[in-house]
């Protein structure tokens, strides 16, 4: 029979030590951010501004359940802005489909849902809020942009159909 031996330690490796170096690390960490304060402040008010930015661009977007919840309760409308092959490929039910590119021209086709909620939506997340805000200058005061796009629809496998 063989004894079981306890694992070998590192010489000089103690718990304390250990404790230590951690807080070394956490002291090297407050160390740079007391040196670098400018480059903090800049990372800091570039994210601010970044953040404020994409929330100006179009509003907040919609979760997919807040989307639903009020195209099915104020007789709303899912715009997709997508391609039309992408279109084909899978929509959410009722949608009507204007691309992005012809959106500024085919407004007039939303006309009847001028008072109502129009959820914009694109492939990802990131197109619709320019469409909204150009929807919203047109009088589509109540356009707003699904988050995520149909890949956050797909992903939670809701119903599509195709053409």
């Amino acid at each position: 029979m063989s004894a079981i031996h306890p694992r070998p330690r590192r010489r000089g490796l103690t718990d304390d030590c250990l404790v230590e170096r951690k807080s070394v690390s956490a002291d090297l960490i407050f160390q740079f951010l007391g040196e670098q304060w400018i480059l903090v402040a800049a990372l800091a008010t570039t994210l601010t501004m970044l953040v404020l930015h994409e929330t100006r661009k179009a509003g907040p977007a919609l979760s997919i359940n807040e989307a639903v919840q009020l195209v099915n309760s104020e007789g709303g409308v899912f715009l997709d802005i997508r391609d039309a092959a992408d279109f084909a490929r899978g929509h959410i039910t009722d949608a009507l489909h204007i691309p992005a590119a012809a959106l500024a021209n085919r407004a007039a086709e939303l006309e009847q849902f001028r008072e109502k909620p129009v959820v914009v939506v694109c492939k990802m997340g990131q197109s619709a809020g320019p469409a909204t805000k150009t929807l919203r200058s047109q009088g589509f005061s109540r356009a707003q942009k699904l988050s995520g796009g149909m890949m956050e629809w797909d992903a939670q496998k809701l119903p599509v159909v195709t053409q």
